[in-house]
């Protein structure tokens, strides 16, 4: 069993990176192989629409024709047996790191025929974690839920099934006083980073176990 962890955030060793971790863990302790994956390491863009992933008896059909940083990454995950995702929410959605990576992952794999089938061979789990400096009220008014869904929608249709994960009300910064920040309360957030992401931290271990 095979697991591979991408992390679409520039930090490798804050919240979504951290989440992650604890999901791969939770993989391993069923005894899954496990990979993560920075998309900030890699040299790549997203979909230049250039279609060759749908081209009739196209030498590319079905897959990704660019050849950048990405494209070892894009192999590897066809002999995967679960993918999790993970990226913090900047202006309402995924990275742009993370949107480019879905656009080349997903774009190929997705038949243009009525059903909108997929040309992935298998079906395996998926999961998206989700870190977020908003709280749970911020989500609801910044109508958030409808990326998640969107998201899930996608991943599930391509690759069989997906879960979500939300941290939210997350820690952005060791030092609050040092950053223009007065929307925050860094007691509040300092004790919530105590109190609620370690809980956070188990139900990405969960997760990852369970998507084995």
């Amino acid at each position: 069993m095979k697991v591979l962890a991408i992390n679409g955030s520039p930090r490798k060793e804050w919240n979504t990176a951290t989440l992650l971790g604890h999901a791969l863990a939770g993989a391993e302790s069923k005894g899954a192989e496990t990979k993560l994956v920075h998309l900030y390491d890699l040299d790549f863009k997203g979909c230049t629409s250039c279609f060759s992933c749908k081209l009739k008896s196209g030498e590319s059909y079905g897959r990704c024709a660019v050849n950048d940083g990405l494209t070892p990454t894009l192999a590897e995950i066809e002999d995967m047996d679960a993918l999790i995702l993970g990226s913090p929410i900047y202006l309402g959605t995924a990275t742009g790191e993370m949107r480019s990576f879905m656009e080349r992952l997903i774009f190929p794999f997705l038949v243009y025929d009525p059903g909108r089938s997929t040309l992935f061979s298998r079906k395996i789990p998926t999961g998206f974690i989700y870190t977020m400096g908003a709280d749970d009220r911020r989500i609801k008014e910044m109508g958030y839920e409808s990326q998640f869904h969107l998201t899930e929608m996608l991943l599930g249709r391509i690759f069989g099934s997906c879960e979500s994960l939300l941290a939210t009300d997350t820690l952005q910064f060791d030092n609050y006083s040092k950053y223009v920040s007065s929307a925050f309360d860094p007691e509040a957030k300092a004790r919530r980073r105590r109190e609620i992401f370690p809980k956070d931290c188990r139900k990405a271990f969960d997760l990852g176990a369970r998507l084995v």
